[in-house]
Formats: C-alpha cells, sequence, structure tokens
C-alpha cells in the first residue's frame, strides 16, 4: 500500500473530542508535527473526520533518508 505523510496544520483547540483523538491516533501532537501511515480504509476514515486540520500527501522515498 502507499506510504501518506499527514500534517497537522491548524490547532484542534474547539474541536469535539473525536477529532482529537483521531489527530491523536494518527500521531499528531500539535501544528505542524507529521507523522507517516500506511494508506488504508480505516486511515481514509479519520483523515475524512479531521481533512479541515491536516493536509495529506504521498510520501517520497527521499524525505525517508539517504543511503550514505
Amino acid at each position: 500500500m502507499a506510504e501518506l505523510r499527514i500534517t497537522q496544520l491548524r490547532s484542534a483547540n474547539g474541536s469535539d473530542r473525536t477529532q482529537r483523538e483521531t489527530l491523536r491516533t494518527l500521531g499528531l501532537r500539535g501544528i505542524r508535527s507529521t507523522s507517516s501511515r500506511a494508506d488504508g480504509p480505516a486511515l481514509q476514515g479519520m483523515l475524512a473526520k479531521v481533512a479541515h486540520l491536516v493536509a495529506v500527501e504521498p510520501a517520497s522515498k527521499a524525505s525517508k533518508g539517504s543511503d550514505d
């Protein structure tokens, strides 16, 4: 499956409890925090719940580190 990079762009202040819990489940701790997850139906459901708070992009191979 494809790997996705998820970045929190907006604060969870004012969001309901389930949206805050979803951000924590995604591994996001605050604005500009980033996590990588394997794409799947469960992840797509979580992203739909917090779409207004996050940005999603494909994880590139180059950003994972160099082979030096």
